[in-house]
């Protein structure tokens, strides 16, 4: 397999409109990303969680279920409570779990080239951005 992440992405007010659902399809299609599992997570006004796993969604195209092309249950009743530990009462969030398949070759060609992975770190962009804004112009 190629890099695993996890990302939580929340919809203050439960307002999820399913726009990023043809971003996600093209990661998918284009082999950039696989789903391999999700969650989509909805906190009641007294802070109780109710989960439904992405192949279960019930949204109304069924576009939710065509992106997961498996679900490995790999998010675990802890993970769920991290990751809406701050999600708001009356929000809801979607638990994605993806397996960055861009980098399936590139894993190929450095073990090929008897290369070493030393260290993978992801830096937020806003991050990047940040900092970025602190460098002074060279013009």
């Amino acid at each position: 397999m190629g890099p695993v992440e996890v990302i939580a992405v929340g919809f203050p007010g439960s307002q999820f409109n399913g726009g990023i659902i043809p971003e996600l399809q093209k990661l998918v299609d284009g082999g950039v990303i696989t789903i391999i599992d999700g969650l989509l997570a909805t906190k009641d006004e007294s802070g109780e969680v109710a989960l439904a796993e992405l192949g279960e969604a019930d949204d109304d195209s069924g576009r939710l279920r065509v992106l997961a092309e498996r679900i490995d249950g790999l998010v675990s009743d802890e993970d769920v409570a991290e990751l809406t530990a701050d999600l708001e009462p009356g929000s809801s969030a979607a638990i994605l779990v993806f397996e960055n398949t861009w980098m399936k070759p590139l894993r190929d060609a450095i073990v090929g080239s008897s290369g070493v992975l030393l260290s993978n770190v992801r830096v937020p962009g806003s991050v990047v951005e940040e900092i970025l804004a602190t460098v002074p112009d060279e013009d």
